[in-house]
């Protein structure tokens, strides 16, 4: 057989040319990505099923599997299929059905393999483990891993039980248990990839290993594999793993305890009993509450990724070349993150110190990639001498995108504005990192304003995955589309927001921080406070943020929440004794907390102690949750109402990204829901009464939803 082509598939493509069978995904061009959904699983299984009726014949001597689409092999499971299943029967059968499809091809007796050039996550690394063998390309975007534990759920495509026998259970429990992602040569070197080639010669090189002599790619038994043999080996591995993951969680998700329970009982057992293992644990997880909230993030961060706004005849401006204004921590971060992407960035300040503040910051972000191995001392050169330090404005007509990062104070932003504007085209987007003073007053320095917004970032720009798109009235849709695409580009989660005091995520956190420090004053210790809020979920307590945030900074912005909402944001006296006590937080390494010069807490500050309650009362850890979130949920129903954000899902995307609000609670306001909003509002109600009116008054937004019996995201 020559050539034969099949042209009745719609989702894949099936090719036989000189007895070998090319199967490519992402033929329906239509899709951004490729995935696996049932109709492309169902294509999948005929075309298998043809290759193992040829071979009756010696008609097929091999098959390869790649992908059209440029930089994606497969993206993974359709996540819309896992919702279409309504019970824990349909999702142990949903499981099984993809397993067998890739039992058929682990069980082809010829020479398989996967041609992986980019993406290929979840049940696209299950198609590929089930391949007798792996090649990827050595392009920056491809990207293996196994990241279901972050919807809730488990591999179910017979991933728990191919990945051990691949790489080992050490490293099989370290992808799986975390979903975190490697490239090509990390896969080669865990023994995932057989060989790394760049991504044009891919499909040729995967032709010569078929028509090697020995294709089968059975595991060698390594030391890890051993472990599967060894039961007190195997022990002591799960045993280290459950005690490291139940720090890393607390304890607060299913999946990654499931997972260990999973991998521990089947180690060692035949392909079928694993399988079904598998298929019951996925089940029992798909169908759990905490999974379908992990879910609806995924399709929150999902949708935040289409820009919904006026539909604009032009595409996206190019943003190629970036320019900071403003060095520092903040500055240097952001200058990392054009670094980081290839936009060259000019990195402006007034004084020497200052810049050289920024290249330090910036060379610490590159420096943590390269200890992780995750780029090349090369690279971290490379990228580190790419960016430019200056004092004045020489050279700023080549940039596209300009981000001021200068200090809070507007005369001092308007100033620098109005001096920038004339040394830029008239096409570049100039936006500022502000995180709570006024876009639409800023926007008045500007001779062309529609060129001007907010881009808020998040301090540690290298950590936190939020950006606040900030809009005014005057600003061109195609400046918030361009500003859009390019945080997507960055690989930034964005959020349009309009302007308003304190946007959005400082907003809600600004009463929530304020209320920590109200419960001290009454008498509550830090140490309950900040652990109430651990046992929330939260990443860490108050206290503790306000010491990274900068105290300074905290009661900056209390001041201008203050001065522009009134009473129910009157900041806390407190902080401004801690504030005027010289204590900046952890940057000073004196705050709520003493810091060693590692940045370790060692204890509570001592101005904090003797200035504090004379005499400490108990109070239930629940009292001290919903005194700390119920301000929150009030703020968000007003910004909701104000029209801020369109919908209770931007807020939840926002707080989760933009502080840590745990994931699995599916946010501040889905969390509201789920405990009633009549009772919230019944809660606000008696802390009015008992704590104080202004930061308790009920707003109307909630009390309508109450009328009307409503919750947040039935609106």
């Amino acid at each position: 057989m020559d050539r034969e082509m099949d042209n009745n598939y719609e989702n894949i493509s099936y090719e036989v040319i000189e007895n070998i069978a090319y199967i490519g995904f992402g033929k329906n061009k239509q899709k951004a990505m490729p995935v696996l959904d049932e109709k492309t699983l169902f294509e999948l299984k005929k075309c298998i099923e043809k290759i193992k009726n040829f071979r009756e014949d010696d008609a097929i001597s091999g098959v390869i599997f790649f992908s059209h689409k440029d930089g994606v092999f497969l993206a993974g499971a359709d996540i819309n299929l896992i919702d279409s299943l309504k019970s824990e029967e349909e999702c142990k059968a949903g499981s099984s059905k993809g397993q067998e499809i890739f039992n058929l091809i682990e069980d082809l007796p010829l020479p398989t393999i996967a041609c992986i050039d980019g993406i290929c996550l979840g049940g696209g690394l299950e198609l590929a483990l089930a391949c007798k063998k792996i090649l990827a390309s050595n392009s920056p975007s491809t990207s293996l891993g196994l990241p279901e534990v972050q919807l809730g759920i488990l591999p179910g495509f017979g991933g728990t039980y191919r990945l051990p026998l691949r790489i080992g259970i050490p490293n099989a429990l370290d992808l799986i248990l975390t979903g975190k992602k490697v490239n090509a040569f990390k896969a080669k070197s865990l023994g995932l990839v057989v060989e790394v080639f760049p991504k044009e010669r891919l499909l040729d090189m995967a032709l010569k290993f078929l028509t090697k002599k020995k294709a089968n790619n059975s595991v060698l038994k390594s030391i890890e594999n051993l472990a599967i043999d060894n039961f007190i080996a195997r022990k002591l591995i799960f045993q280290k793993a459950r005690e490291a993951t139940l720090k890393e969680t607390k304890g607060f998700y299913q999946a990654p305890m499931k997972i260990l329970e999973l991998l521990e009982n089947t180690a060692g057992k035949k392909r079928q009993y694993a399988l079904n293992a598998e298929a019951e644990a996925f089940a029992k997880l798909a169908m759990s509450e905490q999974s379908k909230r992990l879910r609806e993030i995924f399709f929150l961060i999902d949708k935040s990724k289409k820009y919904l706004g006026p539909i604009e005849m032009r595409d996206p401006l190019p943003l190629s070349r970036g320019v900071v204004l403003g060095a520092g921590t903040m500055g240097g971060g952001i200058a990392w993150l054009m670094a980081d992407h290839g936009m060259r960035p000019v990195m402006k300040d007034i004084t020497i110190d200052a810049l050289e503040l920024g290249l330090k910051q910036s060379s610490a972000n590159f420096w943590r990639s390269v200890k992780k191995k995750k780029m090349s001392y090369d690279d971290f050169e490379k990228k580190q001498r790419s960016i430019s330090t200056q004092l004045g404005y020489d050279g700023f007509k080549k940039a596209h995108l300009i981000v001021e990062a200068v200090v809070e104070n507007m005369d001092l932003k308007k100033k620098v504005f109005a001096e920038v504007e004339e040394f830029v085209t008239s096409d570049c987007i100039i936006a500022s990192n502000t995180s709570s003073l006024s876009v639409t007053e800023m926007a008045a320095a500007f001779k062309d304003s529609s060129r001007f917004l907010g881009l808020h970032f998040f301090n540690p720009v290298h950590r936190m995955p939020l950006v606040e798109i900030i809009t005014h009235d005057k600003v061109s849709p195609l400046v918030v589309k361009t500003v859009h695409q390019w945080c997507n580009k960055i690989k930034k989660t964005p959020i349009i927001v309009k302007d308003g005091p304190g946007f959005l995520v400082n907003r809600i956190l600004a009463p929530y921080l304020n209320e920590a420090s109200y419960l001290y004053e009454e008498g509550v210790s830090v140490a309950d406070i900040d652990n109430a809020a651990l046992a929330f979920g939260m990443p860490m307590g108050p206290f503790r943020l306000m010491d990274e945030v900068g105290i300074d900074v905290g009661v900056k912005v209390g001041k201008i929440l203050h001065h522009a909402l009134g009473e129910r944001m009157r900041p806390s006296p407190f902080v401004f004794k801690v504030f005027e006590s010289g204590a900046l937080g952890k940057k000073s390494n004196l705050g709520f907390y003493r810091y060693d010069e590692d940045g370790k807490s060692c204890g509570m500050n001592n101005f904090v102690v003797e200035n504090g309650p004379s005499k400490f009362k108990n109070m239930a850890e629940q009292d001290i949750q919903w005194r700390l979130l119920l301000p929150m949920i009030n703020e968000a129903a007003i910004i909701l109402d104000e029209g801020i954000v369109g919908t209770a899902g931007d807020v939840d995307l926002g707080l989760i990204m933009g502080i840590g609000l745990p994931p699995f609670r599916g946010g501040l306001l889905k969390y509201a829901d789920s405990e009633g909003i009549a009772s919230i509002v019944e809660k606000m109600d008696k802390y009015a009464s008992e704590v104080s009116v202004d930061r308790y008054q009920t707003c109307k937004y909630l009390r309508d939803l109450v009328e009307k019996q409503q919750r947040f995201y039935d609106v």
